[in-house]
């Protein structure tokens, strides 16, 4: 046995069961072995379970933190453990490097809403307006817009164009949530997150009268009102920042529900209330495809050549607000 494993399950015991744990551990081990023979590294989303999240991977976060530090990565191979949109962005940010997808049907229903020919229209309808693109999106609707934002800098990217109008794309949610935050008009597209879309200001409100003095924690990809009836709504990165700031001692991450398991992993002392809303895309992503990803080197993320360097403009011109 790896003797890196026994440390790695005394990280994850209070979300893992041991028995479970032990089904693990053959693929841990030949993925941290697969890592250090190929020179790859594992970026992990927030939305990961906790065996990759904590057990194989090597950068961890949101959406903004991924694109950020895919940028430092030295590795030959970087192997996503998310969805394909991000997959691409890594390979925007590296494109000399070898980018591995697991499962290549690991989508996003927000990247499915919206196309580079819708954007056309909408710049025909409103000419001269900036479209900014959230990165829950296609290299080509990226490389269609101006600049592209994430739930953690979307207000910030909003207001650095400096512009009375902009178009906000696809995520009509979040798009509306930024709008009450900003004077800048903001005008949405009808793209809505599968997961975070069937949460209910009604849910806040059973989950308050059940778990008495429960913070309330929501992602805003919600709709409007349960992000309202929230006492905080950010990024999944703001919202473990929350955690570790304010040491709440019962509280509910209003998310995908591997969310919760990760944060409660560094805060034991935080009672953590566990709605669960799954993203089936995420859930892709296991274990064994992430070592058959190594072990084949599939499935590799390409983009074309004709798009890249204007997607790789739009997510550069965010990473610089």
């Amino acid at each position: 046995m790896n003797i890196a494993l026994p440390s790695l399950y005394e990280r994850v015991s209070r979300v893992i069961p041991q028995a479970e744990w032990l089904s693990f551990e053959d693929d841990v081990e030949a993925i941290l072995a697969l890592k250090q023979r190929r020179n790859a590294v594992i970026l992990a989303h927030n939305y990961q379970t906790p065996e990759i999240f904590h057990g194989v991977a090597d950068i961890v976060g949101d959406s903004l933190a991924l694109a950020r530090k895919a940028m430092e990565v030295e590795a030959d191979v970087i192997v996503l453990a998310g969805v394909h949109f991000m997959a691409e962005t890594a390979k925007l940010l590296n494109p000399e490097k070898t980018v591995l997808i697991p499962d290549m049907g690991a989508g996003c229903s927000l990247a499915d809403s919206i196309t580079p020919e819708d954007i056309a229209l909408l710049r025909q309808a409103h000419p001269g307006v900036p479209v900014i693109t959230y990165v829950n999106t296609s290299a080509a609707v990226k490389a269609a817009s101006d600049i592209c934002c994430t739930s953690g800098n979307a207000r910030q990217v909003v207001e650095s164009l400096g512009v009375p109008k902009v178009l906000m794309l696809p995520d009509e949610y979040l798009a509306q949530n930024v709008a009450r935050e900003t004077s800048v008009e903001i005008l949405t597209w009808h793209g809505h997150c599968e997961v975070h879309e069937l949460f209910t200001a009604d849910d806040i409100r059973e989950l308050r009268a059940a778990h008495p003095g429960v913070v309330v924690l929501a992602h805003p990809e919600c709709p409007p009102d349960v992000v309202k009836a929230a006492d905080f709504a950010g990024s999944t990165a703001g919202m473990s920042d929350y955690v570790g700031r304010e040491k709440p001692g019962r509280v509910v991450l209003i998310t995908e529900c591997s969310m919760s398991d990760n944060v409660a992993v560094h805060h034991p002392d935080v009672e953590f209330v566990r709605p669960c809303n799954l993203c089936p895309h995420m859930k892709r992503i296991t274990l064994k495809n992430i070592r058959q990803a190594l072990e084949e080197n599939r499935h590799e993320v390409t983009v074309d050549p004709t798009i890249a360097d204007a997607a790789r403009r739009a997510v550069e011109r965010m990473l610089a607000v």
